[in-house]
């Protein structure tokens, strides 16, 4: 029987790449996102389900995973990809930016965790696989609710897996440095009024500065890991936080 498989944000980016590798593997896939007409569009694109939802609403996180459950009977793989960026220095940080981005990345994977666990222990197998980042191991400035949040998520992490080992259930985090996505192709323009430099020196001197690899990582490579740490071949990994950031946090 095909596993079921629950990918935030999967409209674009990361969570697209995700998707996609996780239907060539022949997983059945539901795709969650804010943006409805986005949303429709990928999973025409994927031939998979699309769930619209807005997760920083607690009752928005159980109605995805309710209808998951309702519609195929069962869930497998939990994704937690769904994020935005705000480069904002903390004295200028809006407050409710604050709020929702920690709603979104960080208490989002607590509640969906929390509702997907039981049907996971039912089964006596599960995955879940949070995508942290770079910056939930070290920090960068004006990004203070996205690393507190990366930071959280890795914790989260941690005690999850310490919680599902007996019951089947892995928990990890890939952290990623810059992955080329509609996400920080928006950051580049934020971070060039931050740092007061052009555009194309955000690349070089900010985003690649600590990378000893000298480009951006493709969103595939990140939908190729995760489908790994899914399979049955990764089954001892749990607890892990999976680094790929172009040797960043080497130095």
């Amino acid at each position: 029987m095909a596993k079921v498989a629950i990918v935030t944000g999967g409209a674009s980016g990361i969570g697209y790449a995700v998707a996609q590798s996780l239907i060539e593997s022949d997983h059945v896939v539901v795709i969650a996102d804010l943006n409805e007409e986005v949303g429709a569009k990928a999973a025409k694109e994927l031939n998979c389900y699309f769930i619209q939802a807005d997760l920083s609403q607690q009752q928005d996180n159980k109605r995805l995973v309710e209808q998951t459950v309702e519609q195929f009977g069962r869930v497998d793989i939990l994704v937690n990809n769904a994020g935005f960026q705000h480069v904002c220095s903390v004295e200028e940080f809006p407050e409710q930016t604050w709020n929702t981005m920690i709603s979104v990345m960080l208490t989002s994977p607590f509640l969906l965790t929390k509702y997907c666990w039981p049907y996971m222990k039912k089964q006596n197998w599960g995955r879940v696989v949070n995508i942290a980042s770079v910056h939930g191991q070290v920090a960068s400035p004006f990004k203070a609710a996205y690393i507190a949040a990366k930071h959280g998520l890795v914790g989260l992490t941690k005690t999850s897996a310490l919680e599902g080992g007996e019951c089947g259930i892995t928990v990890n985090t890939i952290c990623p440095a810059y992955v080329r996505t509609p996400l920080v192709d928006k950051q580049i323009a934020d971070q060039a009024a931050n740092h007061d430099i052009e555009p194309d020196e955000v690349i070089t001197k900010i985003m690649l500065k600590n990378a000893a690899i000298k480009r951006m990582i493709d969103p595939e490579e990140i939908g190729q890991l995760v489908n790994y740490v899914v399979s049955d071949a990764a089954r001892s990994f749990t607890g892990s936080n999976l680094t790929i950031d172009l040797g960043w946090t080497a130095q």
